[in-house]
């Protein structure tokens, strides 16, 4: 039977749990694989956890969903896991159809993109809430995953308890090559929050959890900035975090994250 959550169906959802072990390291695994109207195709994502407050990483530019896994973001966090602190969901992404296809126009890209963001606030996020019994969810990346994570926090605060960027990139005008229309700027962070004065909106992202990890050899420093000094604008409460002798790599994100994800809570 499908699963019914609040007023719709998930259909066609496989779930594979598995046990991984390696040396010490013992984690609860889940997969995870639908089809979705959103994107006419099937999805996937693992999930690592049992319990606690659930939160959506998305991948880094045309990464998949077992990505974190294989770099090991994900054992870096494995005490706040294991313990039941936090719920890890890694859904897949869809760059090479969106903002990496170039074969379409970018007016397409955006839409493609637009599809993926239905995915996950109609499937990805109602599942999250219905496992963990939470009300909302925590979201977060490395590099243009940050992207993904920022710009669905922004949009739908009232979603969204925490948002941990870690070296990211949120500035979509790269992709789309003088290409501009509605679509775009209500999905490029860095053109409409300055612009923002809804106060539906800045209540709820002045009630949000926000860290902006970054390093003072990161690739992305100056995102970071740009993006920190208009949350100052807004009078948005957040931690720009500049590591010394810290770069754009997996090595300075193993140590992000678990510090950002013991902020939760």
């Amino acid at each position: 039977m499908p699963l019914k959550l609040s007023g719709w169906v998930l259909h066609h959802f496989l779930i594979s749990p598995e046990i991984i072990q390696q040396n010490w390291f013992t984690l609860k695994e889940e997969y995870h694989k639908w089809y979705t109207n959103h994107l006419s195709r099937d999805f996937e994502m693992l999930v690592f956890g049992h319990s606690g407050f659930p939160v959506i990483l998305f991948p880094t530019s045309k990464g998949r969903y077992y990505e974190y896994k294989d770099f090991k973001l994900i054992e870096s966090a494995k005490h706040l896991i294991d313990t039941g602190r936090v719920k890890i969901y890694c859904p897949d992404g869809i760059d090479e159809m969106s903002w990496y296809n170039y074969s379409i126009h970018p007016a397409d890209r955006v839409k493609t993109h637009i599809g993926y963001e239905n995915v996950i606030l109609h499937d990805v996020i109602p599942f999250a809430k219905y496992e963990t019994g939470q009300p909302k969810v925590a979201v977060g990346g490395c590099s243009f995953g940050s992207y993904h994570a920022a710009n669905i926090a922004f949009r739908h605060p009232d979603q969204i308890g925490y948002l941990i960027s870690m070296g990211g990139s949120f500035d979509i005008k790269q992709f789309i090559m003088g290409y501009y229309d509605d679509n775009c700027y209500f999905n490029n962070p860095p053109d409409y929050l300055p612009n923002l004065s809804d106060s539906w909106y800045l209540d709820r992202l002045k009630n949000m959890g926000i860290v902006l990890g970054t390093g003072e050899w990161d690739m992305c420093l100056n995102d970071n900035i740009q993006l920190s000094n208009i949350l100052n604008s807004k009078a948005i409460n957040h931690w720009l975090d500049i590591k010394k002798w810290a770069g754009h790599d997996w090595q300075w994100w193993h140590q992000m994250f678990p510090e950002y994800l013991a902020q939760i809570g």
